[in-house]
């Protein structure tokens, strides 16, 4: 997929960890892992706004795309 993932980034960078973060923004630790290890396959909007309120910055600064090499999606 070319859309990538990187919470774990933003939540190093904000030094906090996968439960404070969870519990800040009413999700599952599992679910909230998922997203951590770019294995979510969607996001909803609300969950997106939570986390950003949470860590303090931009859509952008989470969610990035990038071109795949070949030009074609790959399935995970």
């Amino acid at each position: 997929m070319a859309i990538i993932i990187q919470l774990d980034v933003m939540m190093a960078k904000r030094k906090i960890g996968l439960m404070e973060l969870a519990e800040r923004i009413n999700i599952t630790p599992a679910n909230l892992s998922i997203l951590k290890n770019n294995k979510a396959k969607a996001i909803r909007l609300s969950t997106l706004d939570e986390i950003c309120k949470a860590l303090n910055c931009q859509p952008g600064d989470i969610i990035e795309y990038v071109e795949d090499i070949d030009g074609k999606q790959n399935e995970d």
